[in-house]
């Protein structure tokens, strides 16, 4: 089984949509997705996920069953630099959270008094009870920290929800605290992180193909006749390139996309530097 977990687009939180700009990244999204055989659509029901996923959904004649446990992830806490007020609980200060052994921990991580006068834990549980409710539905039954294969299949399952709370689903397949994720990971808008089951033994692991990938925005963009090689070559100065890693870039910009693809697979500064470039660059409708 394939699982899509998918950010909303550019958000405009003020109105809970999205922005111009998110649109377009969702439209651009839209078109790699209809290429795909994907079996269900889930989707967080708040406005600026239920946006994104319209333009999948509309493109494809398809539907989504709306979760509310998909929405952001939404507990607040007293954070000790801003005692005087709640925030979200998955945005720290380095200094604060990374002297805390705790949260390392995958079992320990909400005991910790901030987390747990938020009451934080039960959030995470309650997420994560409904995800793996919902596998189940399709075929795999969590126990313990793997998963037990009732119904095998190679069905493709997508998610259109936030950052905290993809950080929470992956958190649970992979059985980390999601304190690391959520302070040593991000998602650009649209981004789409792949996770696939592999059975090896009895049992399924789990098996993250690629995380916060947003190909069919850098794509797009490298498409355009007027994309700026001079901001191209200052980006990837500015993103610590070699030159043999900047020469092989620009020479596949300047064939052909086959070629950048194969680039993008074999040097891992390329993701970097097109989310950098995409988010920097791309303006205005061309």
């Amino acid at each position: 089984m394939r699982l899509l977990i998918i950010r909303h687009g550019d958000p405009d939180y003020e109105n809970d949509t999205l922005t111009e700009k998110g649109w377009r990244e969702a439209r651009l999204l839209a078109e790699r997705l209809c290429k795909m055989n994907i079996e269900s659509f889930y989707v967080s029901p708040l406005g600026r996920a239920q946006a994104t996923a319209s333009c999948t959904l509309e493109k494809m004649n398809r539907t989504a069953a709306t979760h509310e446990w998909l929405r952001e992830f939404a507990p607040s806490i007293r954070r000790p630099d801003v005692a005087d007020r709640r925030t979200i609980a998955w945005d720290w200060l380095p200094k604060d959270w990374t002297g805390e052994r705790c949260f390392y921990d995958r079992d320990q991580w909400s005991a910790h008094p901030a987390m747990a006068e938020g009451d934080v834990g039960r959030e995470y549980q309650w997420i994560t009870d409904s995800f793996d409710k919902l596998l189940a539905e399709h075929g795999y039954v969590r126990e313990g920290g793997i998963y037990r294969v009732e119904k095998p299949n190679r069905d493709t399952l997508a998610f259109f929800c936030h950052f905290g709370v993809e950080c929470v689903l992956l958190s649970h397949l992979m059985n980390l605290s999601p304190m690391v994720l959520w302070h040593h990971t991000a998602a650009a808008p649209t981004s789409v992180t792949t996770i696939y089951t592999e059975e090896r033994r009895e049992g399924v692991g789990i098996s993250a193909s690629a995380v916060s990938e947003i190909s069919h925005t850098c794509m797009q963009l490298m498409k355009n006749p007027l994309f700026p090689r001079a901001s191209v070559r200052r980006t990837m100065t500015e993103c610590g390139m070699t030159d043999r890693v900047r020469l092989i870039l620009i020479t596949a910009v300047q064939s052909s996309i086959s070629a950048v693809k194969s680039v993008r697979k074999n040097c891992c500064c390329l993701h970097l530097h097109c989310t950098k470039l995409y988010q920097n660059q791309l303006g205005c409708e061309r």
